[in-house]
């Protein structure tokens, strides 16, 4: 069960101990994938094949599923979930549309006109995570946000499920495809997923950007593959994790269900307790029993608990102060005064503010977007948003008042740079518009 701490006796090294995880310290994790990804270039759709019977213990005929075979396994789907998937696909698409912003043009001096235009990334490759748990809200996450944004073509792929050949991907997942349109699913999973996407195989095309989270494996190959290619990738997304601050007023029966609610994920995901009372600490871990007993994945959950940990803090500053160092990817605030901390927060991928607010109301439908920073990574970067699948390009435009206007500085900083050239750029046209 959780390991407490006290957050005033621990030293720096034990904190900066606390605050690391998913590290690779031998780079065992590594060498294995960039074997993986060497494998995928060389040979293609052959390697896709032999990796899906290897890792997924699925003997696949080909490598995709076409438009015809996923509305026959959309059709199973049961009325209810179709119509709780309905109202999660309404709200992210509401929620993301409101991000589309049309930029005002600055004229920043008489006559020179500056500004932004959006341009959406032609090809994305969206990763869609298959292993313990399939996760067709993954999907709505990043394909709403792609579709929103204008992008051309979605290239999915999800590791194929074994047991039905006849379904190797869920209804669920199939379902959602069919929302967004998707007339294709690449039967494809980890890392040698992402570098079919990142190179391209006889039947999977390569693409701008890369998105979806994973294990340590699919976030390695996504940060090989942004070093080492053009294409790019959304964030390090690996193992999830979730990071709680709970003062008097929090309900020890809500904070463990939060705790397990990021446990289950995988054994390698995280809860972090930050409470400022050790008898919410104490009652917590009580419920962690109770309610871990009860789950169907109460193993992969209990080993996650496992590699978790409580920290006693001396009031909600300190916790606050602990969780910025710590970075997580889901902050849950559960006091019901996260007014008067909420705007401590400096680093955390999405946040949830009170008791009656569960991470799970954002996995799956209040309408933000749970691809998130994991690791730590939340202190640089951001989740998942329409801005993601789009580029900005700007623009300026001179009219013959702005070439006098601006001429001459630049004159001035291009000689003062050493740099002619630019300098003769402007001058020639100062020139011909003096002539004139």
């Amino acid at each position: 069960m959780l390991k407490i701490y006290n957050y005033s006796e621990l030293t720096e090294a034990q904190i900066q101990g606390l605050i690391s995880r998913n590290t690779d310290e031998d780079n065992s994790i590594e060498e294995r994938v960039l074997s993986i990804i060497s494998e995928v270039k060389q040979s293609g759709d052959k390697a896709l094949l032999n990796f899906a019977e290897k890792f997924d213990n699925v003997k696949l005929d080909k490598i995709f599923l076409d438009k015809h075979e996923i509305q026959l396994i959309a059709g199973s789907i049961g009325e209810i979930q179709k119509h709780a998937i309905d109202i999660a696909y309404q709200n992210i698409k509401r929620f993301h549309e409101s991000q589309l912003i049309r930029e005002e043009k600055i004229e920043t001096m008489p006559g020179v006109n500056c500004w932004r235009e959006s341009r959406a990334i032609e090809k994305v490759g969206l990763y869609i995570p298959g292993g313990t748990a399939v996760l067709p809200s993954t999907f709505l996450m990043l394909g709403v946000p792609a579709r929103i944004a204008g992008c051309k073509e979605l290239v999915v792929c999800s590791p194929p499920q074994k047991g039905n050949s006849e379904q190797l991907v869920n209804c669920y997942v199939a379902y959602v495809a069919t929302l967004l349109g998707v007339e294709k699913i690449y039967l494809a999973g980890g890392a040698q997923a992402v570098a079919a996407m990142a190179y391209g195989t006889e039947s999977i095309s390569k693409v701008d950007k890369i998105f979806g989270p994973g294990n340590q494996y699919v976030t390695k190959a996504k940060t090989i593959i942004q070093s080492s290619t053009s294409t790019a990738i959304d964030m390090p997304a690996g193992p999830s994790e979730v990071l709680v601050i709970a003062d008097d007023s929090a309900q020890a029966e809500f904070v463990a269900a939060d705790l397990l609610a990021q446990a289950e994920h995988g054994a390698d995901s995280q809860a972090v307790l930050v409470a400022t009372s050790e008898a919410v600490i104490k009652e917590t871990i009580l419920e962690l029993k109770g309610q871990l007993a009860a789950l169907p994945r109460r193993e992969i959950a209990a080993k996650a608990i496992a590699n978790s940990y409580a920290i006693l803090a001396s009031d909600l500053e300190a916790a606050m102060e602990f969780s910025n160092r710590y970075a997580p990817e889901h902050l849950i605030l559960a006091t019901g005064s996260w007014q008067q901390i909420s705007g401590q927060i400096s680093n955390a991928g999405s946040v949830f503010l009170g008791n009656l607010t569960p991470e799970s109301a954002g996995d799956y439908a209040s309408g933000t977007n749970h691809t998130l920073p994991t690791s730590a990574y939340a202190r640089s970067y951001s989740g998942v948003s329409v801005d993601s699948f789009i580029k900005k390009i700007t623009f300026q435009h001179l009219s013959p008042e702005g070439v006098k206007n601006i001429g001459n500085t630049v004159e001035v900083l291009a000689e003062l740079e050493g740099l002619q050239a630019h300098r003769n750029a402007i001058s020639v046209r100062l020139k011909s518009l003096n002539d004139d």
